[in-house]
């Protein structure tokens, strides 16, 4: 009676893994077929000074140049903002990952690499907007460039310049299949002019 029992619990157990599962690869399946758009930039720091509605330097205050001048002056100009990603699914089921692998090219120059890990989910036949967090020394990536040209080229990323940045994220969603990491092959490219 004790093994009809195990064998019944067993049985079920393993169904139910097994439906599991098949959601799971379901859902990122269905997350590669979703319609993605960088939606804005928001929260844009440089050097901790906040910059996001800035046309020009001469916008910002005294002490706001200073602290930007400092960090230039120190070979560093950190750059932060949230990149608002719109995922919009198609499917007529859930798609979802659990962490998504991510590289940020501004202007076709790589900027910085990252993850994010967090479950987004998105309904069927609807909309999903997540931030992802966006961190990197200026400096370094245009390493070369002048105090101006850096400048120019934040104030391009704003919307503000002359010129708007290209902006792209390639990323790499992946799932939880029970303790199972299943990895996107591949890169799904991102991307919106600002």
């Amino acid at each position: 009676m004790r093994n009809i029992i195990f064998f019944g619990l067993f049985t079920m157990v393993f169904i139910l893994s097994s439906c599991s599962v098949l959601q799971q690869t379901s859902e990122i399946k269905n997350f590669a077929r979703c319609d993605f758009r960088l939606e804005s930039i928001s929260n844009l720091r440089m050097a901790g000074v906040n910059i996001q509605n800035k046309n020009s330097m001469s916008d910002l205050g005294f002490m706001e140049i200073a602290k930007i001048t400092a960090a230039v002056a120190s070979n560093s100009l950190p750059v932060h903002f949230d990149l608002d990603v719109l995922a919009r699914n198609p499917n007529s089921a859930m798609a979802a990952m659990n962490k998504l692998d991510w590289i940020l090219l501004i202007d076709d120059i790589e900027m910085t690499r990252g993850v994010l890990i967090e479950r987004i989910e998105i309904q069927p036949n609807s909309y999903t907007a997540f931030p992802v967090a966006m961190n990197f020394d200026l400096m370094k990536a245009l390493s070369g460039k002048s105090g101006d040209a850096l400048l120019n080229f934040i104030f391009n990323l704003t919307g503000s310049g002359g010129k708007p940045a290209r902006v792209k994220l390639k990323a790499k969603p992946t799932i939880m299949v029970g303790s199972t990491a299943l990895e996107y092959p591949g890169y799904i490219t991102i991307k919106q002019d600002f």
